[in-house]
């Protein structure tokens, strides 16, 4: 039988694991989509701790009107600022195993939009 596609998901989301490291210098932007939500965090994997975070469920983005990409573009957008805020300018895109397409192009664009470099 085939993979179901949580189980595609994962498998992919483990094979790029194997190259992708994230630093203080240069963080590993780790996107997380769900149904309804969608979330951003960026990740010192040298020392296991999670640097600047931000979500579609955080106080002033849940008010937000819009489809979901337009969503998730205000997330890119929110999180780059953060990052900058942070010292952080530039991240390794690692987009969880699903295909850049839809909401994660969207975040990773807004991200791109507000000054983060991939």
């Amino acid at each position: 039988m085939g993979l179901s596609k949580t189980e595609r998901r994962e498998r992919i989301h483990k094979r790029i694991r194997k190259v992708s490291f994230g630093t203080a210098e240069r963080p590993r932007m780790s996107v997380f989509r769900s149904n309804k939500e969608i979330y951003a965090q960026l990740i010192d994997d040298a020392q296991g701790i999670t640097l600047v975070a931000a979500s579609s469920r955080d106080k002033e983005l849940s008010k937000a009107k819009g489809t979901k990409s337009e969503i998730a573009t205000q997330v890119g957008k929110a999180i780059a600022e953060k990052a900058l805020k942070a010292g952080i300018e530039k991240v390794a895109f690692d987009r969880g195993g699903n295909l850049y397409h839809g909401r994660v192009k969207a975040l990773a664009e807004g991200a791109r939009e507000a000054g983060l470099k991939f």
